[in-house]
């Protein structure tokens, strides 16, 4: 899906840039085709939604501060371990 989620999301914004929208249907065969679709539909065509109710970047800072806040996977892990 993240390979080539891109050709995916493209059909909710291509062809207001003069691109085929259906550049998805490249891979129609795939096992995954369904599935990117379908994630595409729920959570990335509202991007493009310029009425698309949503809160302000200030509402995020949090969520993000708690993100990056500990290191998952990082050679600096052990060192602030110790």
């Amino acid at each position: 899906m993240v390979a080539n989620h891109g050709a995916f999301q493209g059909y909710y914004f291509f062809h207001h840039i003069g691109l085929d929208r259906n550049l998805r249907e490249h891979f129609k065969d795939s096992p995954h085709y369904e599935y990117c679709a379908q994630f595409c539909h729920l959570y990335d065509q509202a991007a493009f939604d310029p009425d698309y109710e949503s809160e302000p970047l200030e509402f995020f800072i949090p969520m993000v501060e708690r993100v990056f806040s500990k290191p998952v996977n990082s050679m600096y892990l052990k060192a602030m371990q110790e």
